[in-house]
């Protein structure tokens, strides 16, 4: 097993998160149903705002536009990618493992070796968010407040502890918003050559007969 780096959560972090459980097993079925499904369904209906403002780029924007939004759905990956590093490297276990009779929204806790920070949903939602607000303003606009609740209904679900989605969702606010346009840079530098070769290829006239 890996050793976790960070073996103290912070006191205000474990007493939100106990807050937010006890709270959340006090609302009604309902409630709890719709958290469930949401905290996963938000993060696809982020993707599909982020597909709907790159087709906007790649329709109706110019040659860097068309490039961001090509690099956008790659910056989204490595932002996961990077939490995904994190979560190996410091191995905090689940807040929902302790007490063992932790009554949690989501029904049971994630197993064993699959850490808690920083929070995956939160980092991709961040990430998600972020690059469609670099695409699109009024596209963005709505994804921001959309993965701040996919961040959030982490910890009202009971599956992680309110710094592991503060920091995902930074993480994935601060990779989706710097590495896009590094990579959209060479992306550009593509698109431009191929409109180039395409402006050098002599234009083929009617056949005469």
């Amino acid at each position: 097993m890996t050793d976790a780096l960070v073996t103290d959560v912070p006191d205000v972090s474990t007493d939100w998160y106990h807050d937010i459980v006890q709270f959340a097993d006090r609302t009604p079925e309902p409630v709890h149903w719709f958290a469930v499904h949401f905290t996963e369904g938000a993060i696809v209906l982020l993707g599909v705002l982020l597909v709907l403002a790159a087709l906007a780029r790649l329709v109706g924007g110019d040659l860097r536009g068309r490039a961001l939004a090509l690099a956008a759905p790659v910056a989204v990956v490595c932002a996961y990618l990077s939490s995904e590093g994190l979560k190996t490297l410091i191995a905090e276990d689940r807040p929902c493992r302790s007490p063992a009779d932790l009554v949690i929204v989501a029904g049971h806790c994630p197993p064993a070796g699959d850490w808690s920070f920083p929070s995956n949903h939160a980092t991709i939602a961040g990430a998600l968010a972020a690059t469609a607000l670099l695409l699109h303003r009024r596209i963005g606009l709505v994804a921001v407040p959309l993965a701040v609740l996919a961040a959030v209904s982490r910890t009202f679900v009971g599956v992680h502890y309110p710094h592991d989605v503060a920091a995902g969702l930074l993480l994935g606010v601060l990779v989706g918003t710097l590495l896009t346009p590094v990579l959209a840079r060479p992306v550009a530098e593509v698109l431009r050559r191929r409109v180039r070769r395409a402006a050098a290829r002599p234009a083929v006239g009617p056949a005469r007969r």
